[in-house]
């Protein structure tokens, strides 16, 4: 195993875009899709990166890896989407070791989400590390960051009320259905694409709405079909999409696709029609809006609302922001310890060579010699002195490489790589 640490020779960088400066369009070029984030974890691995997560959401796409320069992840990026390099320096963001570590940290538990306390990212990570487990580029320090988070996060949603009521993009379009419909109870609502954000918001429109006049249509209909048994709803077949808008009142798209599924073509806007698309790439085309009669809005807008709830939300940021900082501090004094290990390990070896060497020649030269004791005072005094270099490296004060490369040359030590 490798000494994965950060350290003058190996930075660890997060490059990404993400809502603050990236509208969904220009997300949407940078989405990628299962498919893509395996080709690009298989071209990092070729190119000798062995510690990288790729994550893709609606609301952000961001790279967090091993690189000699923070350009190799950017370019990896570029290539497996529909974005440029210029497109991305103009809204992107780089973090480079701590910050990186603290960027992650914030983004995994819910601080960083554009819908404050949207703890949908977590699962996301979880699977964004399970895939890089897969093509063998989860190396110790990646695996370790991304059960700090987990553990960040669990405990952020155990011991405080940072993602209370119902969470993410799901909650906020119903509470914008809520707001701007009358008489919502009464209305026909459609409900195409029944992926995580789709079932959430499924569960959200039966619960606060209550209204039974919920359709809900899928390109694999026994998807929607599960779905539809579990609260009791009409599913209708893909082909009856069209048939379906006509007679909806709100229509919400959460396709999920890398191209827009609802077209100008396929509304009869005779009757006012409100339509939210919650998917990133778009998957309602913009010119839909121009229709008389329908309204569209997009999660980027639903986002931007300040509900009573998120309001509330905000007095845990920093109780939350204190146990980020506990589990945080925690996996940078691992990260330190495995940065000397390895010295620390061949520092104790010199000195026991030095000591029976020592001993061998004394127990020679003395005829009362008792090698027994001996080893014993030895061994404590090699424990003490190594237990000293310890704690100078553990200080936060000092430069740890410097010190290490002046151990490692006062000594002549062998560094084992295995450590």
């Amino acid at each position: 195993m490798k000494d994965y640490h950060i350290s003058r020779h190996h930075s660890f960088y997060t490059i990404g875009l993400s809502y603050k400066k990236a509208d969904a369009e220009v997300r949407g070029k940078f989405s990628l899709g299962a498919d893509k984030m395996d080709v690009l974890l298989r071209q990092a691995k070729e190119q000798g990166i062995d510690g990288l997560l790729v994550t893709s959401t609606c609301n952000r796409t961001e790279l967090h890896g091993f690189a000699q320069h923070p350009f190799q992840l950017i370019k990896l990026l570029c290539d497996n989407t529909r974005g440029s390099v210029e497109e991305f320096q103009e809204v992107a963001y780089v973090y480079k070791n701590n910050d990186a570590i603290s960027h992650l940290f914030r983004v995994g538990t819910g601080l960083d989400s554009q819908i404050l306390g949207d703890f949908e990212i977590i699962s996301q990570l979880k699977q964004s590390f399970i895939r890089s487990k897969k093509h063998q580029i989860a190396n110790p320090f990646i695996e370790r960051l991304t059960n700090s988070v987990i553990q960040a996060s669990k405990r952020i949603k155990n011991e405080t009320e940072l993602s209370s009521g119902a969470t993410s993009v799901a909650f906020a379009s119903v509470q914008y259905i809520l707001k701007n419909v009358p008489e919502v109870s009464e209305k026909n609502i459609l409900l195409f694409g029944t992926g995580k954000i789709g079932r959430n918001t499924c569960e959200n429109l039966i619960k606060h709405t209550k209204n039974n006049h919920i359709t809900l249509i899928n390109r694999t209909k026994d998807k929607a079909e599960k779905i539809a048994g579990k609260f009791n709803l009409v599913v209708k077949n893909y082909g009856d999409l069209q048939t379906e808008i006509r007679t909806t009142d709100i229509l919400i798209v959460a396709t999920g696709a890398q191209a827009p599924t609802i077209s100008k073509e396929l509304i009869y806007s005779k009757k006012p029609l409100l339509v939210l698309d919650l998917s990133i790439p778009k998957n309602v085309a913009d010119d839909v809006a121009e229709l008389e009669n329908v309204t569209l809005i997009h999660l980027d807008h639903l986002s931007q609302m300040t509900d009573e709830t998120l309001e509330r939300r905000k007095q845990f940021i920093p109780k939350a922001e204190i146990i980020i900082e506990a589990v945080k501090s925690d996996f940078i004094q691992w990260l330190e310890t495995r940065k000397f290990a390895p010295v620390i390990k061949a520092l104790k070896k010199k000195l026991k060579t030095m000591k029976d060497e020592e001993l061998d020649y004394q127990s020679k030269k003395l005829s009362d010699f008792d090698a027994e004791q001996a080893e014993v005072v030895s061994n404590r005094i090699i424990q003490k002195i190594t237990k000293q270099f310890a704690n100078h490296l553990k200080d936060g004060d000092i430069d740890a490489d410097t010190s290490l490369e002046l151990i490692q040359k006062v000594f002549q030590l062998e560094i084992d790589s295995h450590v």
